[in-house]
């Protein structure tokens, strides 16, 4: 990249908690955020163990001063409020309306966690009731357009939707906008929140896992799913230093690709995940050795943790950076996985650690490599951060120390 973009400020609510010290501290103490399920209304809230957090919908309205109760307002908007709030912190609320100011939103389900609740409603003949307010909130950017309403940000909007690996994607398009001087600032991230169509759709699959799930165990069996929101504001490390700005980090890499192998399954042999690094490795202008750890998709999927692993061998062959999957800790967040992890990523270059794998006992028959099994204490000066989708929509980010 010619001019450096840099991280100034960040955002997250998760099952590890809201706000970015709750969740820091909860990866240092390696402790996950799951558990069953209160809020979200499911028969099988009792079966799976989940990355819910742990505010209700009127507990986050009380976060944000909103009047509580059916306000129109979806879970999934109010995640995102939430985070967002954190990221303003600091911010003069003059940028958010100035020409070279972009938010840049993730999302997957928009409000079905609200829309399916109010189901019955719906298929009535009733004329008028809570339903109503909710109409139009199945649309992925309903939490974008929400937020731009709730910060008064007006210039550059634009909602994401590439699955998994959707707020990872939001990264790089804020990096693009401001790489050729569209913009000089974006906030970017992205929000998921738990609905029994979420659960219902991954269990169909059958890769979901009643136990604490395990990335690149032998005896992985499926993913947790997991809600979060979490955002990132990137700006020219010279509109940073012109604001006076703390630098987080750089953004130094990042790369995106669709091997379109499969609607639900990564190729076998691991190229979309492959190609990827590669071309983060190639933007960031880094060698393979130079990656001192990588934050890994790793959603303890029997197909996609082989893939993974298969690729990270590949590319760095006998200079296997530590790595790890984050996911144990606060579930498969869906849209906003990329942007949590992209925020654990700099954390682990801030505090110099690499992140545990929890629950990993057994290396996988298929790798020779294995994740770091408890956090570790490393000398990190390059973090790379993986997400893929569904259909093959792979993202990898390159952070470096600032």
């Amino acid at each position: 990249m010619a001019e450096r973009i840099v991280v100034t400020s960040l955002g997250i609510i998760s099952a590890l908690g809201n706000g970015a010290d709750a969740n820091l501290q909860s990866l240092i103490a390696a402790k996950a955020g799951l558990h069953y399920p209160q809020h979200l209304q499911s028969i099988h809230a009792p079966q799976f163990l989940m990355g819910e957090v742990a505010y209700s919908n009127d507990d986050l309205c009380t976060l944000l001063g909103l009047p509580t109760g059916n306000n129109g307002y979806t879970r999934t908007t109010l995640l995102a409020l939430v985070a967002m709030q954190e990221v303003m912190q600091g911010i003069d609320k003059q940028l958010l309306q100035e020409e070279g100011f972009a938010c840049i939103n993730a999302n997957t389900v928009g409000g079905m966690c609200s829309v399916e609740d109010l189901y019955p409603e719906f298929i009535s003949d009733k004329q008028e009731g809570d339903f109503l307010k909710y109409l139009d909130t199945l649309d992925c950017a309903e939490s974008t357009q929400n937020i731009v309403n709730y910060f008064g940000i007006k210039p550059f909007t634009a909602t994401i939707s590439t699955a998994c690996s959707s707020s990872a994607n939001a990264i790089i398009l804020g990096a693009r906008l401001i790489q050729h001087g569209i913009v000089k600032r974006a906030i970017c991230g992205g929000c998921d929140a738990l609905s029994r169509f979420t659960l219902n759709g991954f269990h169909s699959l059958k890769n979901v896992d009643k136990q604490p799930c395990r990335p690149f165990d032998n005896t992985r069996f499926g993913l947790n799913l997991g809600e979060a929101a979490g955002y990132l504001l990137l700006e020219t490390e010279k509109a940073a230093k012109e604001r006076g700005a703390e630098i987080l980090a750089v953004l130094s890499g990042y790369g995106n690709t669709n091997d379109a192998y499969h609607p639900t399954a990564p190729s076998p042999n691991g190229d979309g995940a492959y190609n990827t690094m590669q071309l983060a490795l190639h933007k960031a202008g880094l060698q393979p050795q130079d990656i001192d750890y990588i934050n890994a998709h790793g959603t303890a999927t029997i197909n996609n943790d082989a893939a993974e692993g298969k690729a990270i061998e590949r590319l760095f062959e006998n200079n296997i950076p530590l790595f790890s999957s984050t996911k144990p800790f606060t579930g498969h967040t869906l849209a906003a996985a990329g942007s949590i992890e992209a925020i654990f990523s700099i954390w682990a270059l801030q505090q110099q650690k690499a992140w545990a794998n929890l629950h990993f006992t057994t290396k996988m028959e298929e790798l020779a490599i294995a994740p770091v099994a408890q956090m570790q204490d490393a000398n990190l000066q390059h973090v790379l951060s993986n997400s893929f989708g569904f259909g093959g929509n792979n993202v990898s980010l390159i952070f470096s120390k600032a």
